[in-house]
């Protein structure tokens, strides 16, 4: 696992990289390529979230918790697909949330996520690797103890950020979060298992827009083209 990651994140994360639990995760990630196991994303799009939202630039924050495990799917980005992969059911009903909740919006051909991630949204799971075929299989293994200081960084070092947590995963990561320089977004997850238990209806995305407006931010433009 090489590591190639934006200078301001590299900057502020650089200390991690030596650190017994990340070694122990480049042995296992060592170990699963020996082994002739597939891993998604490619290696090069591991750290793609960082690598397209620049630390300096980061303003929203979507939480996922692992990538997707189909071939040529994951690419870096929580929620994301590579353009001309099937659109995966929760991304299909963010689009429907997002039909209702930003006026003039029109449901996009493909689930690439790349523009939201280049004006300033964080896709980031809380693991960067999964072996093909098998969910969650790298969990547990390094990646939430990295990405958790991904968001404790965030949170100490910047001011006026919005968190989007969607199901328990993600709103179990509230207490790296200080709510008073913050702001969290909270809802059920979109997965077809609980999208009409209260996502549907909670307008994540203008909601977060109005927060960035207030702190006198630029809002997202969330139509994808």
């Amino acid at each position: 696992m090489a590591i190639d990651l934006e200078p301001g994140w590299l900057n502020v994360l650089k200390d991690e990289f030596d650190k017994p639990y990340m070694l122990k995760l480049r042995e296992f990630l060592k170990q699963e390529h020996d082994n002739g196991q597939v891993v998604y994303p490619r290696n090069k799009d591991i750290f793609n979230a960082f690598n397209t939202t620049a630390w300096d630039k980061v303003e929203v924050v979507i939480l996922g918790q692992d990538p997707y495990h189909g071939p040529n799917q994951a690419h870096g980005l929580s929620f994301s697909v590579q353009k001309g992969i099937a659109i995966p059911k929760s991304l299909q009903n963010i689009y429907k949330e997002l039909l209702t909740d930003i006026p003039g919006f029109t449901k996009p051909s493909h689930g690439n996520l790349e523009e939201w991630a280049q004006q300033g949204v964080l896709l980031l799971n809380a693991t960067l690797t999964v072996r093909a075929s098998e969910a969650a299989s790298h969990q547990k293994k390094g990646w939430e103890v990295f990405t958790d200081e991904v968001i404790r960084k965030l949170s100490e070092e910047k001011k006026g950020l919005v968190f989007i947590l969607w199901g328990n995963y993600a709103q179990s990561k509230i207490s790296l979060i200080d709510q008073t320089k913050h702001h969290i977004i909270k809802s059920v997850h979109p997965s077809p298992l609980s999208v009409e238990r209260g996502f549907y209806g909670s307008k994540p995305f203008s909601k977060a827009n109005a927060y960035l407006i207030q702190e006198g931010k630029k809002p997202i433009d969330w139509q994808i083209n």
